[in-house]
């Protein structure tokens, strides 16, 4: 029973895996809603895996690099494949013809894979973050491109918000306007992988409102975000997290 057990953890991480692949596919054939969802279940049982290895005492030495492995895909190179096949469509749209320029802005979907896998190393040797992050955790970074690429290239009309001004503003955004944003956003998220801003974890070891106040905060407002804004909300929500990192942060220097 006891070795049955310890395969959980990893049968759970060789899910996360599976659907960090399918949104690998997904997304470089353009159906970027399924590789979105995909992304969310791979972070739902990335999550599962580590409570998992807690609640079990399980853990090995071969899970923690499998769970690094599983979220190099899932979270480094299966958003970089919905990136890439997305910048490629803006850049199509506009009938661009200087070859340079089109491959500078298509190099901006391999910085995503690359400073995921950076970010994943540094982790994996930093003793310092036990109890929290130091750096944008990767699943919350394919949470925020997987869906800001959903918003942009179907719509918030088709993503559920439910507020007009939001959707007459983002029809209005040009494809040369959403390839220079999505460029610079993606450059900006991806230094924030590995950069040494101290980011607030999820994991509650109780509910108590004065050891977990962050969390619950997020967790309200993720709520009324994705019910105002749809899709957008959860690409809200991600920024919020690390506006809410950092201001936690400034404050924790002043006292």
């Amino acid at each position: 029973m006891k070795r049955f057990v310890q395969h959980i953890p990893n049968t759970l991480t060789c899910i996360s895996l599976i659907f960090g692949f399918y949104a690998s596919i997904a997304g470089i054939t353009g159906n970027y809603f399924v590789a979105m969802i995909a992304i969310f279940i791979a972070a739902f049982f990335d999550f599962c895996d580590g409570m998992a290895a807690r609640l079990l005492k399980a853990y090995t030495a071969m899970g923690k690099e499998l769970d690094s492995l599983a979220d190099a895909i899932s979270f480094g190179v299966a958003p970089g494949m919905m990136l890439f096949s997305f910048l490629d469509t803006l850049i199509y749209s506009l009938s661009c013809n200087d070859l340079v320029l089109y491959k500078l802005f298509l190099l901006v979907a391999f910085v995503v894979p690359v400073f995921s896998g950076l970010r994943l190393a540094k982790f994996n040797i930093d003793e310092r973050q036990k109890t929290s992050f130091l750096g944008l955790p990767v699943p919350a970074h394919a949470i925020l491109l997987s869906s800001l690429v959903v918003v942009l290239a179907n719509g918030v009309h088709s993503t559920y918000c439910i507020l007009p001004q939001l959707a007459e503003l983002l029809s209005s955004i040009s494809p040369a306007t959403m390839l220079i944003f999505l460029s610079i956003s993606v450059v900006a998220t991806s230094l924030l992988l590995v950069s040494e801003i101290p980011m607030f974890s999820l994991k509650m070891s109780s509910f108590s409102w004065n050891a977990n106040k962050m969390p619950f905060i997020l967790l309200a407002s993720a709520i009324l975000l994705i019910f105002f804004l749809g899709i957008a909300g959860i690409a809200a929500t991600i920024i919020l997290y690390i506006l809410l990192s950092i201001g936690k942060n400034k404050r924790t220097r002043n006292n």
